[in-house]
């Protein structure tokens, strides 16, 4: 009984940080794939405004905001892997998305663009 009262009592306290774990957990997982995905070319995209970008970028990421990602997919190759980044991860999250429904097969969710620093 203790153990069902607290569930029902704090689980959206409990998915909120399942889910800040899960991003955490799969952005260190592109970090260490990260040197193989270069030496395989691939396209380091950043997503965030461009005023966001020309404030810090990493070197070799390119700035494709996301509201005209959908316009610019012809920049992105669809046969190398994309690794994607932005302030937290959450708009890489939505545009990994979006290339996953245009048919892009090796797309990788980096989080913060600083976790490409790495």
């Amino acid at each position: 009984m203790v153990i069902s009262g607290f569930v029902q009592q704090y689980w959206p306290l409990m998915l909120l940080a399942l889910w800040f774990g899960y991003k955490w957990w799969s952005a260190r997982r592109v970090v260490a794939l990260l040197p193989a995905l270069k030496k395989d070319g691939a396209l380091l995209v950043d997503v965030r405004s461009a005023a966001e970008f020309a404030g810090a970028s990493a070197p070799g990421s390119v700035n494709i905001p996301l509201p005209e990602l959908s316009s610019r997919l012809k920049e992105i190759p669809t046969t190398a892997p994309v690794v994607l980044c932005c302030a937290s991860g959450t708009r890489s999250g939505m545009a990994k998305l979006v290339l996953k429904k245009n048919g892009y097969g090796q797309v990788f969710n980096i989080g913060k663009w600083s976790n490409l620093l790495r």
